[in-house]
């Protein structure tokens, strides 16, 4: 019996398979007289397909549909107006057995690698995240949507095939649980001899046919990097075709960075376009993620506000991630109730505990508690950091005084004399209550401090975050004032916090509004739960109270409680 060599990563060098989640089919090299289906395949159509002594498939009539008759020097813009529906996104492949259908945006593709290492329909699959993909109904194994025989799983990127122990059939299985585990379903498969849909980037032939070399030669050649281009526009025109790449503006590539600017104005006219296509790109991607048919549970939580549990197919499959603090906009767009939408934060993400998310909703009012089918969640895009980044760059372009001298020149790149800044350094440099600094770390912490701009760098476990907590504790005790630091994560900065606040210095840690509600490590010190424990403003305490109870005041006591609100802040931060 012939056995696949399959490998287990099959990721590519330009695109990567993330844990994607097809199922039946017979592989002809096992000599069996029947292969195991769903109950959407008509079995008597599938058994004509197979020679019972032989159990080989029986190769389909392609006259017409093959690219036999195409003049291999014909304009490929004339024989592209007759290809058949059918035919391969990329390159027009349409023999009936070399095309499977992406269940998910209906698009054919083959099993030809053309000028790409994987096969189209993988380089598909991969590009668009994503997973399920059905034959086409003239091929020898009819319109099969491929899925696992047990549990229904249809992530082709999971499945793979074994040989039942005492009938002359092939079933697929997911390799988890189902082909790792016994099955209650069916106790003869040999799970030993579990192997792969995929080799080495293609299907299997005997599931998807590799197309001739002569039919790949008579093919449209498409690049990878073409390839790439169509699934961007197939993003925006599901309609799109290759020639649509050849209109004006579509390779026009923003201007590249450069290694050294003129000036500010020219660091914004380069850096402010990416950045606008990196917002662009984000929102798209946010946009994308909108999930219909979702079912509500409704509840109250202890604040009185409504919270809507609901179960995110996508975030199951890993598609997209969610943390708490996110926003969501919850739709209803049912017959049972006027068109409704409210946004809320998440406050429970899955767990061992339960696979529901909760959203907790900003309003109570005219919420249609009485529905709970025919709902709809949007991801929420917020522009604040790119915004925030903009004007950073407008302000470095007209504001000659937004930073010295020396960091100007240095962020564009100029050659600067080395500054070396007069201090008092500290007779010792590892920080109170911190673990003690080993040699580079004490070299690194006596360079930041006699140098206006420091760059430190270490793989993990080399003490970064310990470094830079003593780096601000000796700021702080050297220079009058406060000190500023910042982070890329709200988990890299709760880290930074607890360490500085363990030398004993006073920290406040700044958080966004929508992750107030959330608990963290270092909840004491964030400037929200200082205000609320700050005994001072007996005024303050009793709306803070008041709020907590009802969940909302009067519009006069609001009033009141964000000037006595902002009051308490700026009192702290001084």
């Amino acid at each position: 019996m012939e056995r696949f060599n399959i490998p287990q990563n099959t990721q590519e060098e330009n695109f990567s398979f993330l844990e994607y989640s097809g199922g039946d089919t017979q592989a002809s090299q096992y000599d069996y007289n029947d292969f195991s289906i769903d109950s959407t395949v008509n079995s008597q159509q599938t058994n004509s397909l197979i020679d019972g002594s032989q159990s080989q498939f029986v190769e389909p009539d392609l006259t017409g549909v093959g690219v036999d008759d195409i003049d291999p020097f014909q304009d490929l813009t004339t024989h592209e107006k007759e290809l058949p529906e059918h035919a391969c996104g990329y390159c027009g492949i349409h023999a009936v057995n070399s095309v499977a259908r992406c269940v998910t945006c209906n698009k054919w593709f083959c099993n030809s690698r053309g000028n790409t290492s994987g096969s189209h329909v993988i380089n598909h699959l991969v590009r668009a995240k994503h997973r399920e993909i059905a034959l086409h109904p003239d091929s020898p194994l009819g319109e099969t949507t491929l899925e696992c025989y047990n549990c229904g799983c249809r992530n082709v990127f999971l499945l793979g095939f074994i040989p039942a122990k005492s009938d002359t059939v092939v079933v697929l299985l997911c390799r988890l649980p189902c082909a790792s585990t016994p099955s209650s379903k069916d106790m003869n498969w040999d799970t030993s001899q579990w192997l792969p849909l995929i080799d080495d980037r293609c299907f299997l032939p005997w599931l998807v046919k590799v197309p001739s070399e002569q039919e790949q030669l008579r093919a449209r050649q498409i690049s990878a990097h073409q390839i790439s281009k169509l699934e961007e526009l197939w993003k925006d025109n599901a309609e799109a075709t290759l020639e649509d790449l050849e209109k004006p503006g579509i390779d026009d590539d923003p201007q590249a960075v450069l290694l050294r600017y003129e000036d500010a104005y020219q660091y914004q006219n380069i850096f402010g376009p990416l950045v606008k296509m990196e917002a662009d790109y984000d929102k798209k991607l946010k946009e994308s993620q909108t999930q219909d048919d979702i079912v509500v549970r409704w509840d109250i939580g202890l604040n009185q506000k409504r919270v809507a549990w609901f179960y995110l197919p996508k975030l199951e499959s890993g598609e997209v991630r969610l943390a708490v603090g996110d926003e969501l906009r919850l739709r209803y767009r049912g017959e049972l109730h006027q068109s409704w939408e409210c946004v809320g934060h998440v406050i429970k993400i899955p767990n061992n505990v339960s696979d529901e998310v909760g959203l907790e909703l900003r309003r109570n009012d005219n919420t249609p508690t009485e529905c709970t089918h025919n709902f709809s969640v949007d991801f929420v895009w917020k522009s604040t950091s790119f915004d925030r980044m903009q004007a950073a760059m407008k302000t470095f372009a007209v504001d000659e005084t937004s930073v010295s001298g020396y960091i100007y020149h240095k962020l564009l790149g100029h050659e600067v004399e080395p500054q070396v800044l007069k201090t008092q350094m500290p007779k010792r440099f590892s920080a109170p209550h911190l673990p003690e600094l080993n040699h580079s770390q004490v070299y690194a912490v006596k360079s930041v401090l006699q140098k206006p701009l420091s760059l430190i760098q270490g793989p993990p476990g080399t003490g970064k975050t310990v470094t830079s907590a003593t780096i601000v504790y000796h700021l702080a005790k050297m220079n009058p004032g406060q000190v500023l630091v910042c982070a890329p994560s709200n988990v890299a900065v709760d880290q930074l916090t607890e360490k500085i606040h363990a030398t004993g210095l006073k920290v406040v840690r700044l958080t966004a509004k929508s992750r107030e509600a959330l608990d963290s490590p270092v909840s004491f010190l964030t400037l929200h739960e200082q205000v609320h424990n700050n005994d001072t403003n007996v005024e303050l305490q009793k709306l803070i109270q008041l709020k907590t109870e009802q969940g909302e005041l009067s519009s006069s006591d609001e009033k009141k409680y964000k000037t006595l609100k902002r009051a308490c802040e700026r009192e702290i931060l001084q």
